[in-house]
This record gives structure tokens, sequence and C-alpha cells, in this order.
């Protein structure tokens, strides 16, 4: 099995270990990705150097580049900052110049992540090198990846037997993504990029404008999955949420009588009434799932 080591700063690692959050986004200066990594490939966390240890880890989900904006709505103080004007600054501090709340940041998306006490840090292996940048990749097919990685399962056994399990026995890609506690930051960001950063009624591309709407609401357990998902401009998504507009099991858009009646008004919405959603995630398993469609049509649909 082949895992990532990836290397943060402590300022990051100790805000979020004093949290233990859900989730967490692992972000970087650069966009580009550090490698080619499969959702669910373990990501540990290795400290800047003289810090030369293995200090936690989470479960890799995806890699995308966001504004940071958009990286802060999603996952607010679990980007290992207070506030949208931190993450600003942290930006800038690496890039040694002046950024903006529209600058993209490369954002490895990270659940179910762990943190080691002081006492639990786990030296880097002999072949870790003082030239390393970003992070490296180990294999438990060969001496230096088993060790390190025997390591990390001891300590995961004695603090956090859910990640030991998870570890035991790997899930990758799809089947991963099926079963992750993936959180709320993750499932906005997997739906924004599955859409296409477009709204699925309207194609609206403004990206402020867009929010990731649950089909089946998280309050009526309905998972974070993007079958799950729709991405609507704010407005639509509003009324989607409070029954006025629906999506039928055939992937149209209807919007009820009542919009009408309660508001004297509508056009704006009317006009695509009955319409096929304009926009699609390109892999059919990602379409939204007929189950949550008919539940919001007889749960939360007003005729």
């Amino acid at each position: 099995m082949q895992f990532w080591v990836g290397i943060t700063d402590g300022e990051w690692f100790r805000f979020l270990a004093a949290r233990r959050p859900q989730e967490v986004n692992f972000w970087q200066p650069s966009q580009r990705a550090p490698r080619r990594m499969e959702a669910g490939w373990p990501f540990l966390f290795k400290l800047h150097s003289p810090d030369d240890y293995i200090v936690g880890g989470g479960y890799f989900v995806r890699f995308t580049a966001l504004p940071c904006f958009l990286a802060w709505e999603a996952f607010r103080e679990n980007n290992g900052v207070l506030s949208l004007a931190g993450l600003i600054e942290r930006t800038a501090r690496y890039r040694h110049a002046a950024q903006t709340a529209g600058t993209v940041i490369g954002c490895n998306l990270l659940s179910e992540p762990f943190f080691f006490d002081r006492a639990d840090w786990i030296p880097c292996p002999r072949n870790w090198s003082a030239n390393i940048q970003r992070g490296l990749t180990y294999d438990t097919a060969d001496t230096h990846g088993a060790g390190l990685w025997n390591a990390v399962l001891r300590k995961l056994q004695h603090i956090d037997a859910r990640s030991a399990e998870t570890v035991e026995a790997p899930r990758f890609g799809a089947e991963f993504l099926a079963r992750a506690r993936l959180g709320q930051g993750t499932f906005r960001i997997l739906v924004t990029d599955a859409y296409h950063r477009r709204c699925a009624v309207t194609g609206e591309k403004t990206l402020p404008a867009l929010e990731a709407a649950h089909i089946r609401a998280h309050a009526e357990a309905g998972p974070n999955r993007i079958d799950n998902g729709l991405l609507l401009r704010a407005d639509i998504h509003r009324l989607f949420d409070d029954g006025y507009v629906t999506v039928d099991p055939d992937l149209r858009f209807v919007v009820s009588r009542r919009v009408r009646e309660e508001f004297e008004n509508g056009r704006e919405y009317y006009r695509f009434h009955g319409a096929a959603l304009a926009n699609l995630p390109d892999r059919d398993t990602e379409h939204p799932s007929r189950a949550f469609l008919v539940w919001h049509n007889e749960r939360v649909y007003k005729e």
C-alpha cells in the first residue's frame, strides 16, 4: 500500500490538534498537486525541519485549486487559521507578496484526521532527505515504508480505534468515498467540482453565488455524497430547501404554483420550469440519486 507524507508547519498542526475536527484542508501555496493520489490514501503530516517527526495524518479525498474565499467558506477554521484574513496572510507569508481573497491555493481535502500527542511523535525514516520540499511517497512493500506504517498503526491502535480500523482494512477510490465520513466542507467542494463550478439549473458560473445543496437534508440522515448534492445558485438553493422548487426523478426542474400564489411573482424561476438540468456531473454515478430525489419530492416539495 502506498501513502504520502506531506510537510506542514507547526502553527497549522497545533491549531488543528487542539480542535480535533472531522475534516481538514491541508492547503499549500502552490496550485500543483503534490502527486497523483487515489481517494483513501493515508496522508501523513510531517513538521518542517528541525522537527523531523510524523505527527498525525488523515485520509486523502481530493486535490483541487480554490480561491481563498471559497476555501474559507467551505472549511473555515479547519484550514488551520482563525479567519479568512489569517488564511490570506499565511498565503502571503509563503509567497512573499500581498494576496487577496481571490488568490487561488492548492487544497488537499482530508477526512478523519488524527493528531498525535508530543510523546507519540514518530521520527522520520532514515531515508528522509533534508532536500525534500513538499513530501514523499512511501510504500509498505519496502522496508522504510513498512516500518513507518507499522509505527503509525501502533499509535492509532492506542489512541484512535476508528482510524486503526480504517488503516487495517483500507478502501480506495469510489469505495472509499461511498463509506468515508466526509465532512460538510468536503461535500461542498466535491459537489462544486463535480458540477464544473456551474449551477445545475441555470448554468451560472459566478462562484460566490453558488452553493452545494443536499437533496435529502443532512439533518434528515442525508449523506455527504455527490449523488446527494446539487450545485445551485444561492436563491434557488433557498427555494429548494424550502420546498418551492424541486428536481424530479427525470432530472427536470420543477417550480411549485405556491411561488406565484404566495409571492405574486416567480418569473425568473418559471422560465426554467420543466426543463432538463442544464449541467450535470460527467460521471453517471455522481448524478443525483433517484432515491434522494423521490425523498425531496415527497417530503419537502410543496405541490
